[in-house]
């Protein structure tokens, strides 16, 4: 559950106030290039609004989108498109 994760995630960076992050909005392999990379971007906004309303301060978080190009699953199936449609929180320490 997107929401599960997202609500952990978010007690970490509460307890970790010097990590910066962007979050990554990702899509299944269907539909054309320019539908994924806005579909991603509006995952990747949406995740960054549940935080930011979680307590995390904005500008800890950026936000990219690579609609379908980056699929942790590359099989044509419901289970493995289910697998690419999220939003991946990518950790990096600020100085």
């Amino acid at each position: 559950d997107a929401e599960q994760a997202l609500t952990a995630d978010g007690s970490f960076l509460k307890d970790h106030q010097s990590i910066k992050f962007t979050i990554e909005g990702h899509c299944d392999s269907r539909g054309s290039e320019e539908y994924n990379m806005g579909l991603g971007d509006k995952r990747a906004t949406a995740a960054k609004s549940f935080l930011t309303n979680a307590g995390i301060s904005a500008d800890r978080i950026s936000t990219i989108s690579y609609g379908k190009g980056k699929p942790v699953c590359t099989d044509e199936s419901e289970s493995c498109w289910q697998q690419n449609r999220r939003a991946h929180l990518s950790y990096g320490a600020s100085n």
